[in-house]
């Protein structure tokens, strides 16, 4: 074999291990965690609070129990398209590595414009018709995407500093919203009235299309195991990490809803950068506006981090994809100087530019917002049906059993049936309520129809890609 086939194999073993335990667990809320949920919950209403419960029982805990699994047993760079392939074969594989990285191109522009949004609330009060303004949106959306890559393609030992601030800069002003809520509810009152009976789900176009959201706030928690091969003994530090960024994350997000609600009727949130409307609102009631700013300041430090371990974790997909050869081998090479995927960030980045430009044409700032939000949502639920079903048949081979590392679903094969099930079927649900237009759509036709042409050409271009690299390694 000669010297430039054998390079892009050799990659994998240049990679340094940079993160430990809490980098990992930071990582994860960075990934995980967004406020621009807890916006929407409200904008939603009461009853999504009811909503992220049921998510939390039926999703969110039965998926880390099989992440940690899949994890430990298969500790290896790739994660979630290692497992598919692993189980269903190379092709099978490609589909969930390649949908699980091209939906990135869709969700960046959204996490972006969401990001820039809130960071407008920097000046205060006079930030919410900023918030609006599509050029501020545009221009802080590209610097944030060009700081995250940047940062990572020098070096996980830097970025991961971008990710762990960003899961304090996340973490923090959730708290804010909480303390400000509870001390504006004893001052004042809420301004939602909260009972049993709304806070139960209400069946309406808004909330079907909503469920799908709910389920995609719960997810992320697999990212961080595409990085297994530079984290410092990933067996150990992988499963702890996810169950203590996970308790932290459904408190927070049922708690931030609460909070959201007691500060600001649901009809006056908006669901991008509603939680930071919420916290000025409340932090001017109880005259302290500094810390409604101090909030937009950290989360804006959290939106970068959470751009920037997106960007890590996906892009080491395309990476081992490229090693296997069936992406052109340039996705698997190495920065001879920061020993990083350079490529894969490049592309990754270039293309979410683009899409970021394009969302904006014809279409208003929400609907474009909308629109990137459930085609993201689409492509990157794909891959979760490969990684529940190859829990499912995995969960057969005998390495289960002997492998002392693993950290194993309770309950033998009926339990991996059953959280697999149950997460297959969370994840069905949400593609299919994804395509189904927000209640307020004024072109619900050329919405699906948009959702519809820009998930299938993202999935066929994949198709092609593979086939292409399949008919050279044959050759």
């Amino acid at each position: 074999m000669s010297q430039s086939a054998s390079a892009p194999l050799n990659s994998k073993s240049q990679l340094r291990k940079t993160m430990g335990f809490w980098d990992v667990l930071l990582f994860n809320i960075a990934t995980v965690l967004g406020p621009r949920w807890i916006a929407a919950a409200g904008h939603n209403g009461t009853s999504s609070i009811s909503l992220w419960m049921l998510a939390a029982v039926f999703f969110f805990v039965p998926g880390a129990l099989v992440i940690n699994e899949l994890s430990s047993r298969f500790p290896e760079e790739g994660g979630l398209y290692v497992w598919s392939r692993e189980a269903f074969g190379p092709f099978h594989g490609f589909i969930a590595g390649w949908t699980y990285w091209i939906y990135t191109v869709f969700y960046f522009p959204g996490l972006l414009l969401a990001s820039a949004s809130m960071s407008a609330y920097i000046i205060g009060g006079r930030g919410s018709a900023l918030a609006q303004d599509r050029t501020f949106l545009l221009v802080v959306s590209l610097a944030l995407l060009l700081v995250a890559v940047v940062l990572n393609i020098i070096g996980l030992n830097i970025g991961k500093w971008l990710q762990n601030a960003g899961g304090v800069g996340t973490y923090v002003p959730l708290l804010i919203l909480a303390a400000v809520a509870t001390c504006y509810v004893i001052k004042n009152g809420a301004a939602t009235h909260f009972t049993l009976q709304n806070m139960l789900p209400t069946w309406n176009w808004d909330t079907v299309n909503f469920w799908s959201q709910i389920a995609f706030a719960f997810t992320g928690l697999e990212l961080v195991s595409c990085m297994s091969e530079e984290i410092r003994n990933p067996r150990r530090t992988l499963p702890r990490a996810v169950f203590g960024a996970g308790a932290l994350i459904a408190l927070m997000y049922i708690g931030g809803t609460f909070a959201i609600l007691a500060l600001v009727p649901a009809s006056d949130i908006d669901p991008q950068s509603g939680v930071f409307h919420a916290i000025t609102i409340g932090s001017v009631a109880l005259k302290v506006g500094a810390l409604g700013m101090l909030a937009a300041v950290l989360v804006t430090v959290g939106n970068a981090g959470g751009v920037g371990s997106t960007v890590a974790g996906i892009a080491r997909v395309p990476f081992v994809v490229g090693i296997d050869r069936y992406l052109p081998a340039a996705f698997g090479k190495i920065h001879p100087k920061w020993k990083t995927p350079y490529v894969s960030i490049l592309v990754q980045a270039i293309a979410s530019g683009a899409i970021l430009l394009g969302s904006q044409i014809n279409d208003t700032t929400r609907g474009a917002y909308q629109l990137l939000i459930d085609a993201a949502i689409i492509l990157y639920f794909i891959p979760f049906l490969y990684m529940f079903a190859a829990a499912i048949k995995l969960a057969g081979r005998r390495d289960r059993s002997e492998n002392e590392h693993a950290v194993l679903v309770p309950g033998g094969k009926v339990g991996v049936w059953v959280c697999a099930g149950l997460g297959f079927l969370v994840i069905l649900l949400g593609i299919l309520v994804s395509l189904v237009p927000p209640g307020d759509s004024t072109d619900k036709f050329g919405f699906e129809m948009k959702l519809v042409v820009g998930t299938v050409a993202s999935v066929l271009l994949g198709l092609i890609l593979y086939w292409r690299g399949a008919r050279a390694k044959i050759g």
